[in-house]
């Protein structure tokens, strides 16, 4: 495997590669790619190959599925669209597909553009699909929420909404009147340079090198099939990049806007809080905004079949800093290195709470199945922890594809009233907690960023 370090002279960024390439063995992940710019300078680094099956070296000019970093895109797309005065972040979603159906009508009605940004939508928001590759297969999927229970009340709790970026995505191909994948070449790659920047099925990224997505079954890394999530998905999920590319994207939000593109002050705008995200931090449109010491922080993650990233950046500091890697474990690798990256160059990290013991008995109360769309697990008790048994159940990226394999069993313990850490990989040290009804009646646990009701 290409594992090296020994080319890179910078010793921060040496570092954080030899951290990444020891990872990279712990855990079985086959390719990573990062990228730094700090400063006026850019350092990137691939390590590990593209495919168990055929595998190229992962250089920084490598494909890597970026997720729902693509959230970011689509976000930016709108904000453009709003600084230009064709689209009001306030008015409800009907003012721009007349015929928006939801199961809850008055959801319906109500909704607005800024709850599709911000993760305020409050049906279930886990739900893939694949119509075609034709320019019609978002409207489809746009139609296809219409059978989606409402899980939370609009705008009440905030909880990861996928399948309001299918309906943002929509709303730019009506007023652009442009397919999205267009409007995203012509509004954003084309003015900022992102060459390798693509959306399948656009079949020119497939001349280039790119990696395919991995997952651990029965301890064995396979590769992980289909490896498109389908076309409707694009704005949600679809954008496939490079470190490089994705260094120029940061540097772009980092600065003062571009003439007859977008302005600084609608970037800015992107970064104000926007909702409570619980233990995440804050909501912005599209970003998450998080404190680590004295750093504000705007970041987004993202998952793909078997592909796992993270991109985040310091205006202040100058700084930003992409992972991309090709496993379901690399979030453990984005999550780590984090953490590492801010040590190094800031000499500060993120913290986690200190748990504490609560009696065996009081437990009980959070013990039972929770579910949100594709997302289910169990929470029990054994001893002093709170054990959360994942259920894989399928449906991504299309309603009759397969569970993968279960996450390990993973032990909770609680660092405040209601609000639990994670003590194993790959939750150690992810925050999650409890809401309640007005009532105080326990509702809903809200791990990975989805607040999972409390079905039995």
């Amino acid at each position: 495997m290409n594992l090296s370090t020994s080319q890179i002279t910078d010793t921060k960024f040496r570092k954080i590669s030899k951290k990444i390439v020891s990872e990279m063995k712990r855990l079985d992940v086959p390719g990573v790619a990062i990228g730094i710019w700090h400063k006026g300078r850019e350092h990137t680094a691939g390590f590990g190959i593209t495919s168990v099956e055929h595998p190229l070296p992962v250089t920084p000019d490598t494909l890597f599925q970026t997720g729902s970093i693509s959230k970011t895109f689509t976000g930016t797309l709108m904000m453009m669209l709003v600084e230009a005065g064709r689209v009001d972040l306030d008015a409800p979603v009907r003012k721009y597909i007349k015929d928006f159906k939801l199961k809850d009508d008055s959801v319906a009605k109500k909704v607005t553009v800024r709850n599709l940004l911000t993760h305020m939508g409050g049906w279930v928001g886990d739900y893939f699909n694949d119509f075609g590759n034709g320019d019609d297969a978002l409207n489809k999927m746009v139609r296809d929420l219409a059978k989606l229970p409402q899980v939370q009340p609009l705008g009440t709790i905030w909880s990861y909404n996928n399948t309001g970026f299918n309906v943002a995505s929509r709303i730019i191909e009506i007023v652009t009147k442009k397919s999205y994948e267009q409007a995203a070449q012509e509004m954003l790659f084309d003015p900022l340079g992102l060459k390798m920047s693509f959306f399948y099925p656009d079949d020119i990224l497939f001349t280039y090198r790119f990696v395919v997505g991995h997952q651990k079954v029965k301890g064995k890394v396979q590769v992980a099939r289909p490896w498109a999530i389908g076309r409707a998905g694009n704005g949600v999920g679809g954008v496939v990049s490079t470190v490089r590319d994705l260094l120029k994207y940061a540097r772009f939000h980092m600065s003062n806007g571009r003439r007859n593109l977008i302005s600084g002050k609608s970037l800015r705008t992107m970064r104000v809080p926007q909702a409570d995200a619980g233990p995440r931090g804050m909501m912005g449109i599209t970003w998450f905004i998080r404190e680590v010491g004295k750093l504000k922080v705007y970041a987004h993650g993202g998952a793909t079949n078997g592909q796992q990233a993270y991109f985040f950046f310091i205006p202040e500091k100058d700084f930003a800093c992409a992972i991309l890697t090709n496993s379901d474990d690399g979030g453990i690798i984005t999550a780590g290195i984090f953490g590492l990256v801010l040590e190094t160059y800031f000499n500060t990290k993120p913290e986690p709470p200190t748990p504490i013991e609560i009696p065996a008995m009081e437990l009980k109360e959070f013990v039972g199945r929770y579910k949100i769309g594709t997302e289910c697990f169990d929470l029990k008790v054994k001893g002093k922890y709170l054990m959360y048994h994942h259920i894989p159940l399928g449906g991504f990226p299309t309603p009759d594809t397969p569970p993968g394999p279960a996450m390990p069993p993973m032990r909770f313990l609680f660092y405040e009233k209601d609000k639990a850490i994670g003590l194993d990989e790959p939750y150690e040290n992810a925050l999650g907690d409890f809401i309640r009804d007005d009532k105080g009646r326990l509702q809903y646990f809200r791990i990975g960023g989805r607040a999972h009701k409390k079905v039995s």
